[in-house]
């Protein structure tokens, strides 16, 4: 369930906007207003609204997983010995401190409490991860590993189609 309150209205010049820069984040303010069919004044304060709004959390660059060598993609789940806030903290905490890590959830419906999406070179570097790093961090009971044999889909950009359009289109 999603909460209303927080959704931010945009209109079909924000979200062509969003689409664009979810596609390419380097696009100049001159060419995403070329883009969209704006001037570039008027793009700008778009862009900046949209970023003091939140909307826009951050901008980055995609690498190449297999060019840089980091060709293991690992999904690991991971049991807690504890449910308390204090263990769950604990955790969090030291899991954002590992490169690694590209994402973290807190789950449920599974036989584990968190979902980690890892990134290493290879296995003895996973094995390493494993063994070094996250079995020593305080309160985790169980892992369970499953290696990605190929990324069949792997975006960022959001669907924008579901976004409510406000009455200043």
């Amino acid at each position: 369930m999603s909460d209303k309150s927080s959704e931010v209205k945009l209109d079909r010049m924000d979200r062509r906007i969003l689409a664009m820069l979810q596609a390419d984040a380097s696009l100049t303010n001159l060419e995403l207003a070329e883009r969209v069919g704006l001037s570039p004044s008027p793009c700008l304060r778009r862009v900046k609204a949209l970023e003091e709004a939140g909307v826009i959390e951050r901008r980055v660059t995609i690498l190449d997983r297999k060019k840089l060598g980091l060709s293991l993609t690992v999904i690991i789940l991971i049991g807690m010995d504890r449910h308390t806030p204090e263990r769950f903290e604990r955790f969090e905490a030291e899991v954002a401190t590992l490169d690694e890590v590209l994402e973290c959830y807190l789950i449920t419906g599974q036989e584990a409490d968190y979902m980690l999406k890892v990134v290493v070179p290879d296995m003895d570097a996973y094995h390493d991860f494993l063994l070094h790093r996250v079995t020593r961090i305080p309160g985790v009971s169980g892992v369970h590993s499953s290696f990605v044999l190929r990324r069949v889909q792997d975006r960022s950009a959001l669907p924008l189609d579901y976004l409510r359009e406000s009455a200043a289109t």
